[in-house]
C-alpha cells in the first residue's frame, strides 16, 4: 500500500468516527480532575446544563446499551429533573435478566419517563431525595415505584442509596443544584 492510499484509508476513517462533543469533553475532564483528586482545595468546579446533557448523551448509552433513549436534565433550586424516552424490557434484557411473561407484557414498550429529585448536601454527605416519577405522564408511587427501583434502578447502581444520606468522595465538601448549574464544593485542606 503506497502513501497516497494509506492517506486516504486515513481520511475516511477520520471521517467515519464522531466528531468529539466538546461540552461533554469539558465535563469528563472536570470529573476526571475531580476522581483524580486534582481539583485544589476549596474550589468550585461548575457544570452547566449543556455539560450535564452532552455527559449524559455520551454516557447513559455506554451504561444502558438498550432500552434508553434521548436523556436529558433540566435544573432547578437543590432540583433535578430527567427526561428519557425508555424500554423497560429491552433495558432488562441488555444487562441479561429473564423477565417473566406478565411483566414482560406489562413493560415492554417506549415511553417517556420523568424522574424528579431533590438534593441536600454539605459537610461531605449528600442525599438524594426521590420527589416524583412519571411514566408516560402517570406517576408511579408505592408498590409499583418499589418495583422499577428494585428491578431497573438499583441492579445498574447496587450501592446507590435513595432518601438517605451518604458520604462524598474524592474530597467533595458539597454538591449545589441551581438552575444554571451543578457547583461542586471541594473540601478545604
Amino acid at each position: 500500500m503506497n502513501v497516497s492510499e494509506r492517506r486516504l484509508i486515513l481520511f475516511a476513517l477520520a471521517l467515519a468516527l464522531p466528531a468529539a462533543d466538546p461540552l461533554y469533553e469539558s465535563a469528563r475532564a472536570k470529573l476526571d480532575r475531580i476522581e483524580a483528586r486534582k481539583a485544589k482545595p476549596g474550589s468550585v468546579i461548575v457544570f452547566p446544563p449543556a455539560e450535564i446533557n452532552a455527559w449524559a448523551r455520551v454516557r447513559v448509552p455506554e451504561i444502558v446499551p438498550e432500552g434508553i433513549r434521548d436523556p436529558r436534565v433540566e435544573l432547578g433550586v437543590d432540583a433535578g429533573t430527567g427526561y428519557a424516552l425508555v424500554d423497560f424490557l429491552k433495558m432488562r434484557h441488555a444487562k441479561g435478566y429473564e423477565t417473566n411473561w406478565f411483566v414482560a407484557k406489562l413493560i415492554q414498550g417506549e415511553r417517556p419517563l420523568k424522574v424528579s429529585v431533590r438534593v441536600t448536601s454539605g459537610g461531605g454527605r449528600c442525599t438524594v431525595y426521590l420527589t416524583r416519577v412519571e411514566i408516560s405522564n402517570v406517576a408511579a408511587t408505592g408498590s409499583v415505584l418499589d418495583f422499577l427501583i428494585k428491578t431497573f434502578f438499583l441492579p445498574l447502581y447496587p450501592d446507590a442509596k435513595i432518601n438517605e444520606p451518604f458520604d462524598l468522595d474524592y474530597d467533595i465538601d458539597r454538591i449545589d443544584v441551581r438552575p444554571a448549574a451543578v457547583r461542586v464544593t471541594m473540601k478545604k485542606k
